[in-house]
């Protein structure tokens, strides 16, 4: 345990949330644009398309809800980017009915499966996330793609603040920052998520009973 991680422990942060009854799969924004290292927003995300895929196997072997997430803005002039367009200029990438925002083909979406379109980092925010869940009895989330630092981050707390159990499974999310990858993992085992292995997040989606 390094010092900072002692210091936090010491003073209460960090403590387990623990997995509940009925988890649900979220996978954020492994779209084109963010997976192909030569776009603008990319990264290589090969691993963690890999641990995903694996994931996914163990998810759907439990027949548990899957939803997948895309950034996707329809307007010519972004107006439905808002202010986050003046932000970062990567945003003008994501026109809606371009390969940038369809999923990346490595991870098939299955029939049945969620498709969420959102606008901004949050999957919670400005969509009906919350009522899909709530309908469905979910109580935790398994959350999986990228990045960290964003969009995966702001989805776990807003998990988190609308009384769902956040899972950050860490073999399942990147970011194009090293260093703001481990750090946000860092920030969100304390305050906010469990960060959780594959390997441990399988097994306890095999312990649930068959639906």
């Amino acid at each position: 345990m390094s010092n900072e991680q002692e210091f936090f422990a010491k003073r209460g942060f960090g403590l387990t949330i623990g997995f509940g009854r009925r988890p649900a799969v979220l996978v954020v924004d492994m779209i084109r644009a963010f997976t192909d290292p030569t776009s603008m927003l990319g990264a290589n995300l090969d691993p963690q398309i890999k641990a995903i895929q694996s994931l996914l196997t163990c998810a759907r072997a439990r027949s548990l809800p899957v939803i997948f997430s895309t950034v996707s803005y329809e307007e010519a002039d972004f107006r439905d980017a808002g202010i986050w367009a003046l932000k970062q200029k990567g945003v003008m990438s994501l026109r809606a009915g371009t390969n940038a925002v369809e999923l990346d083909e490595r991870l098939d979406r299955l029939a049945g499966e969620g498709w969420l379109i959102k606008k901004y980092a949050s999957c919670f925010f400005g969509t009906d996330l919350t009522s899909r869940l709530v309908s469905a009895g979910i109580d935790t989330l398994l959350i999986v793609g990228c990045t960290t630092s964003g969009c995966v981050r702001a989805s776990a707390v807003d998990a988190l603040q609308n009384g769902f159990r956040p899972m950050v499974v860490r073999e399942c999310v990147g970011d194009r920052s090293q260093a703001a990858h481990e750090q946000s993992l860092f920030d969100l085992q304390a305050k906010y998520a469990d960060v959780v292995g594959l390997e441990d997040s399988c097994h306890y989606i095999e312990q649930l009973p068959a639906r």
